[in-house]
């Protein structure tokens, strides 16, 4: 019983081919392409009406010089975002709740941003391994604290969002069995449990959304100290 909570994060297969490519390239299909029509379909306004947001929205604490990576966050919020509403729908498969592709987004990005920092201003860089004032004595113990903060930057981001959305699916998972087991003995708690289980799902789809724009939004802020 304790190992089929879990069984929903396993990867799915067919044949012994996994199919998680096709769960992350799902929500792209979902995206309608654009035109050259001059009169367009309410549901892409509603898409450039979404995308503008979301990109104003993360360009708000980068400079111009930032704005370079206007395309590459907002892909990744709109990606991140569908991705984990899609996962809560019933009989679907989050690839977000695998921490191999959480981190598979967060370290190249991260590395990305750092080397940046590390071409454009190196002395600044590398300077906030070690900050001003320090006392001599302190300096190794200080410099080797502040890379391990540094290198723990991608960890943190794929574990946060893995945490989140594995701990909101187990939930989910939890309180509808409980449901479904008491309606035959104990209809008024079933009852209960699912008005819980329904505010608990609307709580989840907040916290998709939360998710993905905390994950994107640490992206721009480390990616604005190295420009």
């Amino acid at each position: 019983m304790n190992l089929s909570f879990f069984d929903q994060f396993s990867s799915p297969s067919l044949l012994g081919i996994p199919l998680i490519l096709i769960a992350t390239t799902f929500p792209a299909l979902l995206l309608s392409s654009q035109n050259n029509r001059w009169i367009t379909s309410r549901m892409s306004t509603l898409q450039l009406w979404l995308i503008n947001l979301i990109t104003k929205q993360l360009m708000i604490p980068l400079d111009k010089k930032g704005h370079k990576w206007a395309m590459i966050l907002t892909s990744l919020m709109i990606f991140l975002l569908l991705t984990n509403l899609l996962g809560l729908l019933p009989y679907t498969f989050t690839p977000t709740t695998q921490l191999s592709m959480n981190l598979a987004l967060a370290l190249p990005l991260w590395l990305a941003t750092l080397l940046t920092g590390l071409r454009n201003q190196p002395s600044i860089s590398l300077g906030h391994l070690l900050p001003e004032g320090t006392p001599t004595p302190l300096i190794p113990a200080l410099i080797l604290i502040e890379t391990t903060s540094l290198l723990i930057c991608p960890l943190a981001l794929g574990v946060r969002l893995t945490a989140n959305l594995t701990a909101g699916h187990l939930l989910i998972q939890l309180i509808s069995t409980a449901t479904v087991v008491l309606i035959s003995t104990m209809p008024a708690i079933s009852l209960l449990t699912f008005l819980i289980l329904f505010l608990l799902t609307m709580l989840e789809v907040a916290v998709a959304m939360i998710q993905a724009y905390v994950f994107v939004l640490l992206l721009s802020l480390y990616l604005q100290e190295n420009i």
